[in-house]
């Protein structure tokens, strides 16, 4: 289902350790109820791609909301605040897994949320996506695009800010995961994803992976030399259906009168 009337709205919610910070909210109009998702930006920062995915998500149904990751190292033009975040090594998991769960929070205190609310991520965001889909029980749906480093080959890759590899918290994975991935990118490489795979099918987890011949990196991105117009396409239907099973409240059949 499709909406012409979108609200848009920059909001501040409490995030990771009860900092506020600012989200950037599009919903349909009206009372709803709708479906809550949690859009996770990629390492660019809080873009002009990025809140078009949130009209994207509204424009289908739901109410989508971004909270703005490198909120902290502002204030500023949000190139800039990204650049200054990037500077300092970005944000540590457990504080991108606050600033979704405030998200969710506020996304489903709302009189329009229908009480459910997923997680949607790209890059570095779709690692995230994965980190907070075990993290979270709340989370009723995950989408992850492309998200590279769930899979640590070299321990030298854990720091403080990400000390632990995503792919060792599977068994704590506990909603639907559908995952996004081209076959041409070289993070996540295509053997990282066939062994991302085969850990969760040995745990039995819910999940759907689809991949994509002669797409790369951040093959959504229309303004990246990378954008690949038929594989975002299909990709994109492949999510409005995901996250339509998983989260949008089913319609009640009436009453046969007898």
């Amino acid at each position: 289902m499709s909406y012409r009337g979108i609200h848009t709205e920059t909001v501040n919610l409490t995030g990771h350790n009860g900092d506020s910070i600012e989200a950037y909210l599009a919903r349909p109009q009206g009372d709803g109820p709708y479906p809550g998702v949690v859009v996770i930006h990629h390492a660019p920062g809080w873009d002009e791609w990025t809140l078009e995915v949130c009209w994207k998500l509204a424009h289908h149904g739901f109410a989508a909301i971004s909270p703005h990751l490198y909120s902290r190292f502002g204030p500023g033009a949000t190139d800039d605040v990204a650049a200054r975040g990037r500077g300092f090594g970005g944000m540590s998991d457990e504080q991108v897994v606050g600033d979704a769960a405030g998200s969710a929070r506020y996304l489903k205190q709302q009189s329009y949320s229908n009480g459910k609310a997923g997680v949607i991520g790209f890059c570095s965001g779709g690692r995230q996506v994965y980190i907070i889909a075990c993290k979270l029980p709340d989370i009723d749906a995950a989408v992850d695009c492309w998200g590279g480093g769930v899979i640590v080959e070299d321990e030298k890759q854990l720091n403080e800010k990400r000390p632990v590899a995503p792919i060792t918290m599977t068994p704590d994975l506990h909603c639907p995961l559908l995952g996004i991935f081209g076959n041409d990118d070289e993070n996540p490489k295509p053997s990282e994803v066939d062994a991302t795979e085969e850990e969760l099918k040995r745990l039995g987890k819910t999940y759907e992976f689809h991949r994509y011949d002669g797409a790369g990196h951040g093959f959504f991105c229309w303004n990246r030399p990378n954008y690949r117009t038929e594989q975002t396409i299909d990709a994109w239907t492949k999510v409005w259906d995901f996250l339509g099973r998983h989260l949008q409240t089913p319609v009640e059949e009436p009453a046969a009168v007898l």
